[in-house]
């Protein structure tokens, strides 16, 4: 498909076109979307995928990156309600401080929206109250678009878990699906992966040695599963056996959206008592956080390991007390939540959390003003999803 031409013709007040076209891939979106009005040419150019990809790397190599979070889907929480769970709010990747909000232009039954993931701009989102996150949205804030996607292909769904990416081969976003089963002991669960380009799921199996005498599995769902270099990433706690032949096991299962095949991960050798982990990335690498116990009484260490060719234990925090981690920055700035403490307020006692950015290198600390819990991705504006069947615009 030849590309449109932007200049029909050419005096000496024009610009030559290949100046014209540097000049507008260096354009933030909003921009980009009012100067589709100059011309059809320009309509036509700024809609294109390369013309998209071109303007998606140059934000993504000039830092036009930013966080997005909203507060964490937890039933117990008094302050997630609605309107209040409809709003996501942008803020620096650098110091998390609120640069604008954003009201979802979709509903969910239960009124609790989950965010599954950020891609490329366009975020993901399901319906955290229901067990089979049957209803799945992508939406792009940027261009003010949504997408509810199709119906599952799965016969049954049950402790539901997705994932969102970007196949780069493609030019393609994908959400997979995971579902468990009921049956014992418990067969390896059922998958199934979304195209946005064909607009439908279809059935992918497992493809890896399942333990056959696991009884019990569940998902580490603490954050939104990340996505690394192509590939999504689950972890997965297991209860082997039964009486006192009983063990409690992990894993890591692994998506390539390319391929569209998994594979199992090994865990790092570690030794040390483990309170609790979770999956995350870390400067574009897989990454894991694990919490365990000091030497002190009630002491808390927490270790950040790195994937490359092997895990490697980059750093061990020293943690004052029960912490919730949220993730990284793109700066490698650890963002945790420290769980309530009493405090005296006007005669009263009330619950204070403390919400804290913390450089691994320096155990600097710097306190920032966010909700309690939180759903945290990064985000960017981008022109993807511009067009596309049953696309709805708002």
């Amino acid at each position: 498909m030849s590309q449109p031409t932007i200049l029909l013709r050419r005096t000496n007040n024009h610009l030559p076109e290949e100046i014209v076209l540097e000049i507008l891939v260096r354009l933030p979106v909003k921009s980009l979307l009012r100067f589709r009005c100059v011309c059809k040419s320009w309509y036509r150019y700024i809609a294109t995928p390369n013309f998209i990809n071109n303007n998606l790397l140059y934000c993504n190599d000039h830092n036009r990156g930013f966080f997005i979070h909203m507060p964490k889907t937890t039933g117990s929480m008094v302050s997630f309600s609605r309107p209040h769970g409809q709003i996501c709010t942008v803020a620096s990747h650098h110091t998390f401080e609120a640069i604008y909000e954003l009201r979802i232009p979709f509903t969910f039954q239960s009124g609790y929206p989950h965010l599954v993931g950020s891609c490329n701009g366009i975020l993901c989102f399901s319906d955290y109250r229901s067990f089979e996150f049957k209803d799945v949205y992508l939406w792009n804030p940027s261009i003010r678009k949504f997408k509810k996607l199709p119906d599952t292909c799965l016969t049954h769904l049950f402790n539901v878990s997705l994932g969102f990416g970007f196949d780069s081969q493609n030019n393609d976003y994908k959400v997979v699906r995971i579902s468990q089963s009921t049956a014992k002991p418990m067969p390896p669960p059922d998958a199934e992966v979304y195209s946005l380009s064909s607009d439908s799921w279809k059935r992918v199996g497992l493809g890896i040695s399942w333990r056959s005498n696991v009884v019990f599995h569940k998902f580490n769902c603490t954050l939104t599963f990340p996505f690394v270099s192509g590939n999504l990433h689950w972890m997965i706690e297991m209860i082997e056996g039964g009486g006192q032949e009983r063990r409690f096991t992990s894993m890591i299962l692994s998506f390539d959206v390319n391929s569209e095949k998994f594979k199992e991960l090994p865990l790092p050798d570690d030794e040390g008592g483990c309170i609790t982990k979770c999956l995350t990335s870390f400067k574009e690498q897989l990454a894991l956080i694990k919490f365990g116990y000091g030497v002190q009484p009630h002491s808390l260490l927490c270790s950040i390991w790195v994937m490359g060719d092997s895990w490697n234990k980059i750093r061990v925090l020293p943690i004052e007390n029960l912490t919730d981690f949220i993730g990284f920055t793109n700066y490698g700035l650890l963002l945790v939540q420290k769980r309530s403490r009493l405090v005296s307020t006007n005669s009263e006692l009330e619950r204070k959390h403390k919400s804290v950015l913390i450089d691994p290198e320096t155990l600097h600390e710097k306190e920032i003003q966010v909700d309690y819990r939180l759903d945290v991705a990064a985000y960017m504006e981008n022109l993807a999803l511009l067009d596309g069947a049953n696309v709805v615009s708002y």
